[in-house]
C-alpha cells in the first residue's frame, strides 16, 4: 500500500492484481513523507536496484503500543501502523476523514477464476508436492486470503475512487497517472513473474466443477464488475 501526501492518492493493493509491480513503479515518485509499505526481499531488492524509495513511514507511533507490542520491541519488533493489503475501512481509520475524502483512491480487480489460478501457483510455489486444485479451491486459503472485495469495500460499497481492471491495466493506470498530474509513465516492472509454470488460459485448467465453485466464493466481486468464465 502507499499514501502519497506528495501527489494526494491512496493506492489500495489486492492480491494477485500485480499490485506488487505497482507499488514498486508509483514509489518513483513518492516523497520523504508519503507511506510505503514493506514487500518481500526479492522485490524490495528490485526495488533497490531501481534506486527507488523503499519502506518508510509504515511503523506506528509508541503512543500506539499495548503491553504486547513493548515486549515485541525488545525483541527487535515494531508495530506496524500500515500493512500492504489493508482494508479500506482499517486504512481510512487510520488516516482520518480529512485525508481519505480529499486523496485520489485507487485500486485494482482482476477476472477471479484467472486470479484463482494464479493464487494457486503461487501457494505451491516451493512445495514439493502440489496441492491438488479441488482441494487448493476448497480451502479457507482462497475464501480468506483471496476476497479482494474486502480489501476495498465498506459497507458493501465501493470506498475507493476508481476501481482499475487488471485485463487493461496498462490503460488504466495510464489513466490514473494523468489524473493525478505524475509527471512520467509508470512502467511495471516484472515482480514475481517467475512462479507459474503452467501459462495456459484459465479456461483450459479449470474444469467445469471447478469454474462453478470459483463463481460461488467470489459471487460478490464477478457482479460488481460484470465479470464472466
Amino acid at each position: 500500500m502507499i499514501i502519497s501526501h506528495k501527489y494526494k492518492f491512496i493506492f489500495i493493493k489486492t492480491r494477485k492484481t500485480a499490485g506488487t509491480s505497482i507499488e514498486i513503479a508509483l514509489s518513483r515518485f513518492c516523497g520523504p513523507n508519503d507511506v510505503i509499505t514493506p514487500m518481500r526481499k526479492e522485490d524490495e531488492d528490485l526495488r533497490r536496484s531501481l534506486g527507488y524509495r523503499t519502506p518508510q513511514n509504515y511503523h506506528a507511533q509508541l503512543s500506539e503500543y499495548g503491553p504486547i507490542d513493548f515486549l515485541k520491541l525488545i525483541y527487535g519488533k515494531r508495530k506496524k501502523r500500515f500493512t500492504k493489503h489493508q482494508p479500506a475501512a482499517q486504512v481510512k481509520a487510520l488516516v482520518g476523514d480529512e485525508i481519505w475524502n480529499s486523496y485520489y483512491k485507487f485500486s485494482v480487480v482482476r477476472n477471479p477464476w484467472d486470479r484463482a489460478i494464479s493464487s494457486y501457483f503461487w501457494r505451491n510455489r516451493r512445495s514439493k508436492s502440489q496441492q491438488d486444485l479441488d482441494a487448493f479451491i476448497a480451502s479457507d486459503y482462497l475464501r480468506k486470503k483471496h476476497d479482494n472485495s474486502s480489501i476495498y469495500l465498506i459497507n458493501d460499497g465501493i470506498a475507493v475512487d476508481r476501481v482499475c481492471r487488471f485485463e487493461q491495466l496498462s490503460q488504466e493506470l495510464e489513466e490514473v497517472r494523468l489524473h493525478l498530474g505524475i509527471p512520467e509513465p509508470l512502467p511495471l516492472p516484472k515482480a514475481k513473474g517467475d512462479t507459474r509454470k503452467d501459462k495456459r488460459h484459465y479456461r483450459e485448467i479449470l474444469t467445469e466443477a471447478q469454474r462453478d465453485e470459483i463463481d460461488r466464493i467470489f459471487r460478490k466481486e464477478i457482479g460488481l464488475f460484470d465479470y464472466s468464465f
